[in-house]
Formats: structure tokens, sequence, C-alpha cells
């Protein structure tokens, strides 16, 4: 799965991965990565891998937080700051369209080209879209890339689904803890705040034969 998937579905609007309120795990859980519970300083940027137009970026800038995300599809970075009103700056560099408004920095282009100084002012990741959109293939590609440019200090509020893949190929895809425990137990800490089954809310799986979705949330840090 290549960037040009992603730029294909956002091209034919087949975007119902995308929320239109900010995450209830994100609200309910944030606290723990912001000075109210397990860490003692609030983190001062926080990354968002394969952020798309997602408004828990409008919602983490409130928070007084910097923000920086990164998202293969221009039409949905483009949409991100139209939608939302917001004076931006574009520039190039050498791997990526980078849109700057005020407490939000989006790179537009591929994550794996992000290296160490893009993220050198991140202490905290936030995780809801981005693990779960890759095939099992990719995702320890993708979670030792992220161990490799993230500081040496950092929290991750990492959000996964357990379901049966047999009765739907994803994305989103469905991950274990068990296997959660394997791409990041090498190089993190690993600490399973909240395992829950959303199924009776989420319509459009129930209609395709899944029987239960375990929503998980961790906090993983190093």
């Amino acid at each position: 799965m290549e960037l040009d998937f992603w730029q294909q579905r956002w091209h034919e609007n087949q975007t119902g991965f995308h929320l239109s309120d900010v995450n209830p795990c994100l609200l309910k859980y944030w606290p723990l990565f912001g000075g109210e519970g397990l860490d003692e300083n609030k983190p001062a940027t926080v990354f968002v891998p394969l952020c798309g137009k997602s408004l828990d970026l409008i919602w983490l800038a409130s928070q007084s937080y910097s923000v920086i995300g990164v998202e293969c599809s221009e039409k949905a970075v483009d949409a991100f700051f139209s939608e939302q009103s917001l004076s931006v700056q574009k520039e190039k560099s050498e791997n990526f369209n980078i849109y700057k408004s005020e407490q939000i920095k989006l790179f537009q282009g591929d994550f794996f080209q992000l290296s160490k100084h893009h993220l050198a002012s991140v202490s905290a990741v936030y995780d809801r879209a981005s693990l779960v959109a890759l095939p099992e293939a990719m995702r320890r590609r993708y979670v030792k890339h992220l161990a490799a440019i993230l500081p040496a200090s950092v929290s991750i509020l990492l959000v996964t689904l357990e379901y049966d893949q047999a009765l739907m190929a994803g994305p989103p895809f469905s991950l274990s803890e068990t296997e959660v425990e394997q791409l990041y137990g090498s190089d993190f800490e690993i600490e399973l705040l909240c395992r829950e089954d959303i199924i009776d809310e989420q319509a459009r799986f129930k209609e395709r034969g899944l029987r239960y979705m375990f929503e998980r949330v961790f906090k993983i840090s190093r």
C-alpha cells in the first residue's frame, strides 16, 4: 500500500476514516500526556503522523501545543487549512511541501522521508489513524522509522483496532495487543490504558459482518 492508494482515496472523497469531531480517546486520555497525569512536563510539540485534515490538530493547537503533522495527500492538507480558515505560508523543501500556520506545521509528502531534524522539538506523538492505516507488511517498517526519527525522550498516544480480519480486508487494519508489543517493545515501554468493544457504535463495520471491534489505547514511551 503506497502513497498513491491514499492520494486516490482523498481524490475520490473515500474518506470514511475522517471524523467530523475531535476523537473521544484524545479528549479522555491526553491529560495523561499533559502534566495532569503521568508526565511531569507538558509536551511543547506534538507530532501527528498521517494526519489527513483531522480536527484533532485544531484541538491540540487549542491546548497551547505546537503541532507537526505529515500527510501524503495535497488535497487533504489544502482542505484542512481552507476548512479551518487558517492563514498559511507555503514553502518547498527537497522532499516536502511545507504548510505553516501560527501553531500548526504540516509536511505534505512521504512519512518515510522525514528525518530527525524535522521532529527535533517533538516530545509527544498522537497516532489514531496512522498505524491502523498500514497493512502488516508495512507496519514494522513504519515503527522502526518512527523510533529512529523521534527524540530520545518521547511519549506516544496510540489507538488501535482489533477485529476479525477475515471478514473485512481493511483499512483500517486489525492489530492485536501482542503485535503492538512486538512492534514497539524493543524501543519503548508499553502501557495499555483501555480496551473496549466499540462495534455497536460502528454501524458501517457491523454491516460488513463484524461481530466485535476492540479499540485499545496505549501509552508508549521511552
